[in-house]
Parts: structure tokens; C-alpha cells; sequence
């Protein structure tokens, strides 16, 4: 026979088989009786009430369990337990209560491991071999459960105070955690966790976040927002660790991520995804990437609103005109910006990298053709010799940032204009700064586009060498002739289906120049018959020999500044009309000229009046007191902006080029399909042409070829076209 105290507040065990008076529930295991007594009444308490009851208890239970005499009487014994009972309604608060609780399940389970160990052989023998018996253990438990825990009262106060608890902790203050561990660990372990607690606690938890998510969306900003969720999931999750049960992490967290993240994604977006990007604020969009990716739907929702932004930034900088100037360098910044913010923020996720390369494809194309233009412009501010700003390493990179924006515009026909116009003059002028990286250049481009692509440019390249040669077998032919003479003469035949269009213009060489070329014609006809020799003055330079009063220096200039130089051995002082009339320079380029020489930094001429600009009746003459610190001196020709109508007439041609390639593609699809309906023509038009063309420009070429007896429509149906023979 035994007794074990299981409660100091509410529970009395007795083994055996006493009778007792008062009320009480009997629960028969086999042939043990265990007898539960409760009192609801108040009993008025003496001072020291609960200390010497407790005593008094303890006595009477050892008395029992050492099968010595008790010196209580049973009754009293009883309804001293009993009255225990109503202690903690009156006097105790919530907090003391649960330790009181948490007291009575720590003795409890002390105890249960005693008399566990008393009847081990009887526990693994017999109650194994009978399957309908409980163990000694559990059935510890299921008293426990069912005389206190499963009183109503008891659990309400129970589960409320231990709610309350995590309330306070939410709100900041610090609380027992250890006592809601030892609480929380025996709801589970009397099996009444999840239908007892978590669900209450689930339901509180959406309810003080849904409201805390509506409230701190209006008050805050978007990174101070973002902190506070991530700071409440680490919160939530260290509890998870702490003290609740693991069952509850899958539920609590996401009810969380749901009040607090997935009821705001377009909002948090709408607020602060801009100010983010436009700020590059790395660590705030690397923690808004991480929380949106915790909540379904959330990555897809940030996606959308990455692609709108990347258009609209980009769309800033190509579409308004006065951004032209640098609307390559803020192009390459911005894909550096989103390329950084793709590898460190989105975790190098392949939906942002393919959105942002839609995203560049639709702004830079918004702007037909310019973009093309200003690339190429670029590439060659970057090649020119003089560009001082990077090592040849970070050239190279420089261009492979370029090609990278290259391969987002439509215009690549445009592009080719523009830069094989700049490569001419890098390329003749001698302002190339790399031969190296010209050939690079030309290598990235073969591979993005094709070798047709660079086909022009690689002639342009083959010229230059051949010209080296050339001018090697000239001056053989020279000592040979035993031609007299002292100026030297470098020549470059260029191929004209190679390089851009250039407008002859007829200016007055002096009579040695003159005999030279001549002399040179002879020769190269001479080995090349039937071909036709241009000579392009416009892209003539020479280095003249000049002596002033501080000595000797080299001049290197231009063929037009040359022409006017020398007219300075004639005379000493001559009108901008004397010179025009006898250099034959056309009148604005002939002002750049003399502006170049005049009144820019190298002056080997003086102006009357003197003005920066170049007017009617301004007379010049040579400056004998020039100075300079170099022997040799390159002047500069003022180079006159590109104008509005050459930038249309590099267009135009474009354009040109554009409707042959669309004649040839409708012809060579027409000739393999004999009949097609206007609707699949234009299709596969669409697929084979490497630019945009515009269904009504497209009509046009189609309505041209049936001009010209390319193709005829249908008689029969004149949505239809054949070809013709």
C-alpha cells in the first residue's frame, strides 16, 4: 500500500482499500483503488495555515509508506488536503498560480518516477504481457490529466496565464521562459497541446500580427517595416526553440509571415521598392528579397514590380533628348547598379536576370535608332587616341559592357552606320589608340552578330594593310625612278564599297603635291589596271616644316590647313576671300580652318580683328613670334558638330540598306514558297530580318515587288501572293 502526494494545491493519492465518508470519485486500475477527494468550500485559515498542513500531510504520508501508526485522524487528514484546493483562486496571481501548477507536475513526476521504480519487474513483465493494461507511467499521467488538468477552470486559468505571458513577452518585458518550458513540455506530454493551447495561441498570434501589420504599414517606412517583420520571425522562431513545441513552428511562423508579409506585398512594394532602388540601399532590398521569399506568391509579386521599375528608370534616360550626352555612361551604371543588386540582393535568381534583359530590350527600344547611334559614338570616344582614362585591361572590359548593352538594341544596322563612319576616321587620321583593341572590338562584334556583320569593317582593316604595302613597293618604285623631290608621300587606297561615302571636294594643291600624285596614279595603275583612283582631300593630313623667331618646329596638320600655311610663303598678309579663292576650300570649312590656326590654343597665325570667330574681311597673317614648348605641334582642326542633316543622311542610308534587305528577303521566301497568304509572308519576313520594321513600311516593299514584277496577287483571292518566274 502506498501514497504519493501529487499536488500541493489540489490532489490527494491514496492506494488501498479505506472507506471515507466524504464525497469523493473512485477510478479502479486491477485491484488498486486510487481515491480522489475535492472540497470546494472556503475554510477560514490560521496564520501559518499552509506550512503546517503541508507538515501535517507529509507525516501522515511517511507514516503510511514506513506502515507505522498515523497520529491524525483520516477525516481530518482528508478535508486538511481538501481545503488546500481553494488557495489559489483567492490569494494567488496568474503568474504564481502557473508555477504552482508547474510545482505540482514537477512533484508529481518525481514521484511517478519512484513508484515506477518500485514496481519496474511488475511494469515489464506483466504489464507488458497484458496489452489492455497501461503503464505504470502513463497511467500517472492520465490521472494527472484527467483530475486536474482536464478540470475546466483549472485549464482555462492555466492556458490563459501561460497566453498571457507570451503576450508580455511579445510587448518586450522579460518573463520566466523556463516556467513556460516546463508548462508547455506538460501539455504535450499529457497530450492536450495542440487542442488545449495551440490553437488558442495560433488564433491570438493572428490577431495581435493582422493588427500589428495594419498599424506599423502606416506608420513606418519600408526598411524600418522590413527589420521589425524580420526581427518578430526571429522572435518567433527562438520561442519555437525555447519553449513551445515543435509541432507549432510550420503554423506560427507562417501565420506571421502571412499578417505581417503576405497581406502587404503590394503595398510594402507601391511604398518603398523605388526610394530602395533608386537609394541602392544593398542590405534593405538583400532582407526584402529574403522575407518575400518566404511567402508564397511573394518572389512573383517583387518580379513584376522589378520589371516596371527597370522600365521606367530606363526609360528616363533614352527617351529624353537631353540626356544624350551621357545616355550610354548612365546606361552602363544602371546595369552595373541592377547587375549588383541581381547577384547580391536576388540571390543571382534567373527570373530577375532574364526580367532585366526583357525589361532593357523594351526602354532602349522605345527610342528608335538613336540609342544605336549614341553606343557607337561611345565606342568611339573610348578607342580614340588621347582617351587617357583606363589601362588597356579596363578597356577591354569597357567594351565588354558596351556589347552587353549592344545586344539589347534592334537597330544594329544603325549601329554599324555610325561606327564604321567613326572607325574610318580613327583608322586614316591615325587617332586609333589600339590596334589591339580595334581588333578586339571587331572580334565581339563577328561573334554577336555574324560574320556579315563585320564583313565592311574587317575590308576597312585589309585596306590599311595592303595600303602598307603599297606605299612599300611605292618607294621602291621612287628610288628606282630616281624621282627628285623632298616631300614624302603616304597614300591609302581604300576599297569604296568598304568604307563610308565621302563628297569629293576640289581644292587647289600646289604644283608639287600635284606631280606627286600624279606620279603616284602612274604607278598603281600601272599595276592594277582598269581601276578608278579618287583622291579624297578631306581626309588628307600632312607634318609641315616651319622656322619663327625661336626656332624650327614641326607642324602637324591638316591637308585644307596645310593649303593655307603655305600661302604664307607668297605673301605676309592675305582677306578670307584671297585665301578661299586660291586654296578653293569650301566657305565653311575654310573658316574652320582658319579658326583652328588662328584662334585656337597653337595661334601660327594672327587675326585682325581678333575675335574667336571667323568673319567676312578678317585679314591673317603669320605669327613669327610663336611659341611652344614641343618641337612638334599637332593643330587640331575644329571639328564642326555633327549636324542635324548629316545625322539624317547616316540614317537615310540605313534606312536604304534596310528596304534592300527586306526586298531580298520577300523575294527569297516568295521563290521557295511560290504562294503565300499576306499574313505568313509577313511572318516570316518578321523572323529573318535582324531589325524592327513597321507592317506599313513592310506593305510598301511588298507593294514595290509587285511594281516591278517580282510577284503578282492572287486573281482569285487577293489576300494571296505568287511568285514570279
Amino acid at each position: 500500500i502506498w501514497l504519493g502526494l501529487i499536488s500541493q494545491m489540489s490532489l490527494s493519492c491514496f492506494v488501498g482499500k479505506s472507506i471515507f465518508l466524504s464525497p469523493m470519485k473512485i477510478l479502479e486500475f486491477n485491484q488498486f483503488y486510487f481515491v480522489f477527494v475535492f472540497l470546494i468550500e472556503k475554510p477560514k485559515l490560521p496564520e501559518n495555515y499552509t506550512q503546517e498542513t503541508w507538515q501535517k500531510l507529509k507525516e501522515a504520508v511517511e507514516a503510511i509508506q514506513n506502515s507505522t501508526s498515523i497520529k491524525y485522524n483520516l477525516e481530518e487528514l482528508w478535508k486538511t488536503s481538501a481545503s488546500i484546493r481553494s488557495l489559489p483562486k483567492n490569494i494567488l496571481s496568474r503568474v504564481l498560480f502557473l508555477k504552482k501548477i508547474d510545482k505540482c507536475w514537477q512533484d508529481h513526476c518525481r514521484q511517478m518516477i519512484m513508484i515506477r521504480s518500485i514496481f519496474l519487474f511488475l511494469d515489464r513483465t506483466y504489464v507488458l504481457q497484458n496489452s489492455m493494461l497501461p503503464s505504470i507511467w502513463d497511467m500517472g499521467l492520465e490521472l494527472f490529466r484527467f483530475y486536474i488538468i482536464s478540470d475546466l477552470k483549472v485549464q482555462s486559468k492555466t492556458i490563459d496565464g501561460i497566453l498571457l505571458l507570451i503576450e508580455r513577452e511579445r510587448n518586450g518585458e522579460a518573463i520566466d521562459r523556463s516556467l513556460l518550458r516546463s508548462l508547455l513540455s506538460m501539455l504535450s506530454d499529457l497530450q492536450i497541446y495542440q487542442e488545449s493551447f495551440e490553437q488558442r495561441f495560433l488564433e491570438e498570434t493572428n490577431r495581435l500580427y493582422a493588427a500589428e501589420g495594419q498599424r506599423l504599414m502606416q506608420e513606418r517606412e519600408v526598411p524600418e517595416y522590413l527589420h521589425h517583420v524580420n526581427k518578430r520571425l526571429e522572435e518567433e522562431a527562438d520561442r519555437v526553440i525555447t519553449y513551445l513545441d515543435q509541432s507549432t513552428q510550420k503554423s506560427l511562423i507562417a501565420s506571421v509571415e502571412k499578417q505581417l508579409l503576405g497581406e502587404h506585398l503590394t503595398a510594402t512594394l507601391q511604398k518603398g521598392l523605388t526610394n530602395l532602388l533608386d537609394e541602392n540601399r544593398i542590405q534593405d532590398l538583400s532582407l526584402l528579397y529574403q522575407l518575400f521569399s518566404r511567402v508564397r506568391g511573394g518572389v512573383q509579386v517583387l518580379l513584376q514590380h522589378w520589371i516596371e521599375y527597370i522600365k521606367a528608370f530606363g526609360s528616363t534616360i533614352v527617351i529624353n533628348p537631353e540626356k544624350d550626352k551621357t545616355m550610354v555612361q548612365e546606361l552602363l551604371d544602371f546595369k552595373d547598379k541592377v547587375d549588383l543588386i541581381i547577384d547580391v540582393c536576388f540571390m543571382k535568381n534567373e527570373k530577375f536576370v532574364n526580367a532585366m534583359k526583357e525589361a532593357f530590350e523594351t526602354f532602349i527600344n522605345k527610342r528608335p535608332n538613336k540609342p544605336a547611334e549614341l553606343i557607337a559614338k561611345h565606342v568611339d570616344s573610348k578607342l580614340r587616341a588621347g582617351n587617357k582614362e583606363a589601362t588597356d585591361e579596363e578597356l577591354e572590359k569597357m567594351l565588354d559592357k558596351i556589347m552587353i548593352i549592344f545586344r539589347f538594341i534592334y537597330g544594329k544596322d544603325v549601329f554599324e552606320a555610325f561606327y564604321k563612319k567613326d572607325l574610318a576616321k580613327r583608322l586614316l587620321v591615325g587617332k586609333s589608340a589600339s590596334v589591339d583593341a580595334e581588333k578586339s572590338m571587331l572580334s565581339k562584334l563577328k561573334h554577336e552578330c555574324g560574320a556579315a556583320f563585320t564583313s565592311k569593317l574587317e575590308g576597312m582593316f585589309k585596306d590599311m594593310e595592303l595600303s602598307k604595302d603599297i606605299m612599300v613597293q611605292f618607294k621602291q618604285y621612287m628610288q628606282c625612278q630616281n624621282i627628285p623631290g623632298n616631300i614624302e608621300l603616304t597614300v591609302n587606297i581604300l576599297t569604296m564599297g568598304y568604307w563610308p561615302t565621302y563628297v569629293p571636294m576640289e581644292v587647289h594643291l600646289p604644283p608639287e603635291m600635284v606631280r606627286l600624285q600624279e606620279i603616284f596614279k602612274t604607278f598603281y595603275l600601272g599595276k592594277h589596271s582598269g581601276r578608278k583612283l579618287q583622291w579624297q582631300s578631306t581626309l588628307g593630313h600632312c607634318v609641315l616644316k616651319a622656322e619663327f623667331k625661336e626656332g624650327k618646329k614641326e607642324l602637324q596638320v591638316s591637308l585644307f590647313q596645310t593649303l593655307v600655311l603655305l600661302m604664307f610663303n607668297e605673301g605676309e598678309e592675305f582677306t578670307l576671300e584671297e585665301i578661299k579663292v586660291a586654296t578653293g576650300i569650301e566657305d565653311s570649312e575654310l573658316r574652320r580652318t582658319l579658326q583652328s590656326l588662328a584662334c585656337g590654343k597653337a595661334r601660327v597665325l594672327t587675326k585682325i580683328p581678333k575675335s574667336k570667330d571667323v568673319e567676312d574681311g578678317d585679314k591673317f597673317s603669320c605669327n613669327d613670334d610663336f611659341k611652344h614648348k614641343l618641337f612638334r605641334i599637332k593643330i587640331n582642326q575644329i571639328q564642326m558638330k555633327e549636324t542635324v542633316e548629316e545625322q539624317a543622311s547616316t540614317t537615310e542610308r540605313v534606312f536604304q540598306d534596310r528596304q534592300y534587305q527586306i526586298d531580298a528577303a520577300i523575294v527569297r521566301i516568295m521563290k521557295m514558297r511560290k504562294t503565300l497568304t499576306h499574313n505568313l509572308l509577313m511572318s516570316e519576313v518578321y523572323s529573318q530580318l535582324k531589325f524592327p520594321v513597321k507592317p506599313a513600311d513592310l506593305k510598301k516593299r511588298i507593294e514595290s515587288l509587285i511594281d516591278r514584277d517580282y510577284m503578282e496577287r492572287d486573281k482569285e483571292n487577293s489576300n494571296q501572293y505568287n511568285y514570279v518566274a
